[in-house]
């Protein structure tokens, strides 16, 4: 059982040391308590029983160690508040700067029919689903009154590649504002690679713009998932991603993959597939429930527990490819281990509280309507608009960011208030996802012991947990090296977190 623990930071005179706020929860035979900076520490029974009713002996090394962690203090003091204030502004430092990535759709059109794909594809002749050069111009205009001095421009699709003259529009806009606003621009586009001309390559070159593609596995996954009308597009995908490498570098061009039914007896299969093709790093994903997929879930779907079982396979085999020498690395586990064992936040828009719609990701679709995320726009493909925070035709930038509905939107995206959320010991490494429970149960704030969410959250936390408090030195080790850092006194350093 989960409780949340809190206290007024004011000491009986009868007590020797104050109890600081904090979350605790059951695990094994011990307790785990986590504050609300992120540390934590285990607990025998007896030990955590003597801490609650101020019974520790200062001399115990467990005295020290919660004293250190900031779980109790011998007098709350304003030296130590404004520390704790410290501490707590470092995990939420991504809210700085507000909206960083910014996720055009510049067309609806595509060449694949990808089983698990969340939007109404167009055939590649319908251009009248492509972004017009008026609505990419306006989209940028106000994607520079963000305040964020670095900011993330996505081109999305459809398959962005098949109006590449706006994506050429959008970043000779941006950079020709740039000069004035002098932020730094990272731009990215997500393509399947099949239209990949030499013109977009050199264009991707000259403007610095990386490349992040899908590879679902070995070929029979990818054809099977991602099926072009010539049905090779594993091997279209494995020559033109040869070609971006070249031109632009290994480091510029990334891959996701989309975990469906077929996926689930070939972690070890697709994890190889990566190592083969040289990739240093894979993101183990679930189906998402939005949009169009949700008509094919009966089809290429799977229970949240299934991916689960999967998901520990493929991690197990990926820690013992790093025991026997290998560089690589599972994306999800690195962001959570970023929360759990740094005083950083990575930024990660889906665990992040509050959560990430709209403050820090926002996308505006090829019809110009914005979205306060890209699973919102899924949504709204399905007739759904109720994460539309405006137009860029028809609303300034105070109205889309600043108006009610992404103020409503807030209230269902901070954790720490959250039923079922607010007194879990795990709080400080998840989120919350408002478009996630509305996809799945109409309710923007979720019911927490029903929620897919919670259920891969909680467990995938906790199974880290579990590796950590093994006490294995070479695991914690590669635990480190996978958020970049060479060890423990290296810990002031910020992480990068983009997949390599």
């Amino acid at each position: 059982m989960t409780l949340n623990l809190l206290n007024q930071g004011i000491a009986n005179k009868s007590e020797r040391y104050t109890l600081l706020p904090f979350r605790f929860m059951q695990f094994g035979n011990e307790m785990l308590l986590v504050n609300d900076f992120g540390e934590y520490t285990f607990l025998p029974g007896e030990v955590f029983r003597e801490f609650v009713n101020h019974k520790l002996d200062e001399t115990a090394n467990h005295y020290k160690e919660l004293e250190s962690l900031h779980f109790l203090a011998k007098a709350v003091t304003p030296m130590l508040i404004d520390l704790l204030a410290m501490r707590y502004k470092m995990r939420k430092i991504f809210l700085a700067g507000f909206t960083k990535l910014h996720i055009l759709v510049v067309t609806l059109r595509c060449d694949h029919s990808c089983q698990y794909c969340q939007v109404s594809r167009q055939s590649p002749d319908k251009v009248k689903f492509d972004m017009s050069s008026e609505t990419a111009l306006r989209s940028v205009d106000l994607i520079f009154r963000s305040p964020a001095p670095a900011i993330t421009i996505e081109f999305q699709g459809g398959e962005p590649l098949l109006n590449f003259d706006t994506i050429k529009l959008v970043v000779n806009r941006a950079e020709e504002l740039n000069k004035l606003a002098g932020k730094k621009i990272d731009f990215v586009i997500c393509t399947n690679l099949a239209p990949l001309t030499e013109e977009a390559l050199s264009f991707c070159k000259e403007h610095d713009i990386s490349i992040s593609t899908s590879l679902d596995g070995p070929e029979f996954i990818h054809n099977a998932n991602r099926p072009n009308q010539k049905k090779d597009s594993y091997r279209v995908t494995l020559e033109n991603l040869a070609r971006a490498r070249q031109t632009l570098g290994i480091g510029k061009v990334a891959a996701l993959m989309t975990t469906t039914r077929l996926s689930l007896d070939y972690p070890i299969e697709i994890i190889d597939e990566y190592v083969r093709q040289g990739f240093k790093s894979i993101f183990l994903r679930s189906l998402s429930p939005y949009g169009f997929a949700v008509r094919t879930h009966k089809k290429i779907g799977h229970d949240m527990s299934l991916f689960l079982d999967f998901y520990k396979k493929g991690f197990e085999y990926i820690i013992a490819l790093n025991r026997q020498g290998i560089d690589f690395v599972e994306c999800y586990a690195r962001i959570i281990l970023t929360k759990i064992l740094t005083p950083f936040s990575p930024g990660f828009v889906d665990l992040q509280s509050p959560a990430g719609i709209g403050i820090n990701v926002a996308v505006y679709n090829y019809d110009g309507k914005v979205y306060a995320s890209d699973e919102s726009r899924m949504l709204a493909e399905m007739g759904d608009d109720t994460f539309q925070i405006g137009d860029v035709n028809a609303n300034s930038y105070e109205e889309i960011f600043g108006g009610p509905k992404l103020q409503n939107l807030m209230a269902a995206s901070c954790n720490e208030t959250l039923p079922g959320c607010s007194d879990c010991a795990l709080q400080p490494y998840c989120g919350a996802d408002p478009v996630y429970h509305y996809a799945t149960q109409k309710d923007i704030f979720g019911h927490r012991p029903t929620s897919g969410y919670c259920e891969k959250n909680m467990t995938i936390i906790k199974y880290l947990f579990e590796k950590i408090r093994s006490g294995d030195k070479e695991l914690l080790k590669i635990f480190l090296a996978w958020v970049r850092y060479k060890n423990i006194s290296e810990l002031t350093r910020e992480p990068v977190l983009q997949p390599s």
